[in-house]
């Protein structure tokens, strides 16, 4: 009975112990503040900003201009926040060491964000490829292929650091097998499985609308690509599976990503799992396109469409840069 108890894929209560994360678990079709969760890129320097050229209206923050920014949101109904840590000054090396480091940006960040924003919820990526000189996502092999243990293990050592730092959800986005199994592992170790979510990239493509989010994150991979770990765009089965590891490893929360591509396989996945909150995410390619698409008014309409096709497609949470827009939208709209 004990053993049961500690097993991953039954501990539910990190799924509802946050005020936003129980809204999620009661869906419906409506797009409100609790449906969008913004991303934001960290830099290390605490006062700097720097505006994405490739993303209109998205900026690189440093914590202190991030918390300005984000006060405002937070006043405008903003319930929740995925962060991306960027480095440029910390060494980059084969296990990414920096990932986690004490000067690491996310961790100094992390317990100022919880004590400044009590009531925000706050999602960390979990990747090494931001932090290792090869830009892949796992670790490699001396010839160069993932070495899937080791990958598994630095995932988890990471999101262990992220939670004991104050992260309430930490998502893995490296699509390595078995990640989640060994993130739920060292959440129960440390006694964290109630109070921190685990959000899966589980349908996690190997688009090519990831563009401007590489450059602003300085992460492509120096050599080769991430076709052997991201899925095969047209690989709707791998999907299915990928989605079934994650739930059989005890994944509180799943995702599609890209979005609008793949809204069948955000109806594949929902019909399958109707009891786990379904995550998209709306990638910089994405965003960018709607950018261009015409003035404000068209923008908006189209952004507003797009958002309801992946609602009624069966996401329950949006991960979108146009969080910003689409809080002032709901608030005229009230």
């Amino acid at each position: 009975m004990n053993q049961l108890f500690l097993s991953a894929e039954h501990v539910l209560q990190g799924g509802y112990f946050h005020s936003t994360l129980r809204k999620l678990q009661e869906p419906n079709t409506s797009i409100e503040a609790h449906n969008i969760m913004y991303p934001v890129f960290l830099l290390e320097d605490d006062n700097l900003i720097q505006p994405v050229a490739s993303m209109p209206n998205v900026c690189r923050y440093g914590l202190h201009p991030l918390i300005s920014h984000l006060e405002e949101l937070v006043d405008k109904g903003l319930n929740s926040i995925l962060i991306f840590g960027i480095v440029t000054a910390l060494p980059k090396d084969a296990s990414g060491s920096s990932a986690d480091c004490p000067e690491n940006p996310v961790l100094k960040a992390l317990p100022k964000l919880r004590a400044k924003f009590p009531n925000l919820l706050i999602a960390c990526d979990v990747c090494l490829c931001p932090y290792t000189s090869h830009g892949h996502c796992g670790l490699l092999t001396p010839n160069g292929a993932i070495d899937h243990a080791a990958s598994v293990r630095r995932i988890a050592e990471v999101a262990l650091a992220y939670a004991k730092a104050g992260a309430q959800i930490v998502a893995p986005s490296d699509m390595m097998d078995n990640r989640i199994k060994a993130i739920k592992d060292a959440l129960v170790s440390c006694k964290l499985q109630n109070t921190v979510s685990v959000l899966s990239y589980s349908c996690k493509f190997a688009s090519a609308m990831y563009g401007p989010f590489r450059d602003t994150m300085k992460s492509a991979p120096m050599e080769g690509d991430r076709k052997c770990y991201q899925l095969p765009p047209g690989s709707a089965g791998l999907a299915a599976r990928a989605a079934a590891r994650d739930v059989a490893e005890g994944a509180d929360f799943l995702m599609v990503k890209p979005g609008l591509p793949y809204l069948d396989i955000v109806r594949q996945t929902k019909d399958k799992y109707p009891y786990h909150p379904l995550f998209i995410y709306q990638v910089s390619g994405e965003y960018a396109m709607i950018c261009r698409c015409g003035d404000s008014s068209e923008v908006q309409t189209i952004l507003m469409e797009t958002l309801t096709s992946m609602r009624r497609a069966g996401a329950d949470c949006i991960i979108t840069y146009f969080a910003p827009l689409i809080l002032n939208m709901i608030n005229k709209k009230q």
